[in-house]
């Protein structure tokens, strides 16, 4: 039987070659090289604790659409009820597993989008206004 702390331990080193991929091809054989790791490590999995259904109330639509992919790249399939607002989303996963994977690999990316957007959103307000915009320098009264 493959030792569990192994398949995570390839399962990372091939998340990061679909990081880095240069080509399509890279990046689809890594995909499927991800996701028969993931099988192989569910179907390794002792103590496997069941799906449950969880809720996600999300801050904006960028934050949303992360999300959702990031969710569908790992086979997690979300969905909304009727009459939820847009930023709810609920998903059916094991909780462990997915506080492991998914909600770690948002969390990282979405910090990651923030900085491109705040980067973004200075360089727009410096060329569009003449000024930084930078709040700390506004003079008290």
């Amino acid at each position: 039987m493959v030792d569990e702390e192994a398949l995570r331990q390839k399962l990372a080193k091939v998340e990061e070659l679909f990081r880095r991929a240069g080509s399509p091809g890279e990046r689809a054989a890594a995909a499927a090289a991800i996701n028969r790791l993931y099988a192989r490590l569910d179907s390794t999995s002792k103590d496997e604790e069941p799906e449950v259904e969880l809720k996600f109330s999300l801050p904006d639509r960028w934050s949303l659409r992360l999300f959702i992919a990031v969710c569908r790249k790992h086979g997690v399939h979300p969905y909304r009820y009727g009459r939820q607002r847009r930023t709810t989303i609920m998903a059916r996963a094991r909780p462990g597993d997915f506080k492991r994977v998914i909600w770690s690999e948002f969390c990282q990316l979405h910090d990651e989008l923030e900085r491109y957007f705040e980067e973004v959103s200075d360089q727009l307000i410096t060329r569009a206004m003449g000024s930084d915009g930078n709040a700390s320098t506004v003079d008290g009264r």
